[in-house]
């Protein structure tokens, strides 16, 4: 487990600097955190999910793909009159817990306030303009996509939320969550970084 130990320390570096909360207290302490890719395409699964945490004193660092930006569909015809949310960099402290997604399924669902870019040009493409942020409980939870196997575009998947591509990739993600409930209580943090900050 020594790439997941090196995983896990460079990981807490980073967050030493912004002043972010890294947990390493126990097992199962889930530090999630999404990576947006440097790629900036909207419609594509090129971004990165770690959930960071100790199981019986060893650091494990699972990786898996997802989308950290809404689908070319929501960012052309947005819910909101504002625009398209696209989810801001940042440290949300206990903002999820897990909960159903729609009333469907099992997810982790927004509980207190993010920090969302609205994307208000109706283009297609990903805008995130500092003058454009909002702050406020949207729904922007962490869910999958495809039901049965994996999506290969984004397309109505995420209006904003944090989606994975692979529906395995998520029911064992799912399984870490509850099994981190169990110990610690339905709360959980989500970190948003850009993939460059980790260069």
């Amino acid at each position: 487990m020594l790439k997941d130990k090196l995983i896990a320390h460079n990981i807490k570096l980073l967050f030493d600097t912004k002043h972010y909360a890294f947990f390493s207290k126990g097992d199962f302490n889930l530090n999630i955190i999404g990576v947006r890719g440097d790629n900036r395409k909207a419609n594509k699964f090129d971004d990165n999910l770690f959930c960071i945490y100790k199981s019986k004193g060893e650091w494990f660092a699972d990786n898996y793909k997802i989308t950290t930006d809404a689908g070319t569909h929501w960012l052309k015809n947005p819910m909101n009159d504002k625009g398209c949310a696209i989810l801001k960099c940042n440290q949300f402290r206990g903002a999820y817990q897990l909960g159903l997604h729609k009333g469907q399924y099992t997810a982790l669902v927004q509980r207190k306030e993010v920090e969302v870019y609205r994307d208000n040009d109706w283009d297609g493409m990903l805008d995130m303009n500092e003058e454009n942020i909002e702050k406020g409980i949207f729904g922007i939870n962490i869910h999958k996509s495809n039901p049965r196997t994996e999506s290969f575009n984004v397309d109505k998947w995420s209006a904003g939320c944090q989606v994975f591509k692979k529906k395995s990739s998520y029911d064992k993600f799912i399984r870490t969550c509850e099994k981190a409930k169990n110990m610690w209580g339905n709360s959980f943090t989500y970190t948003l970084i850009n993939e460059n900050e980790l260069i």
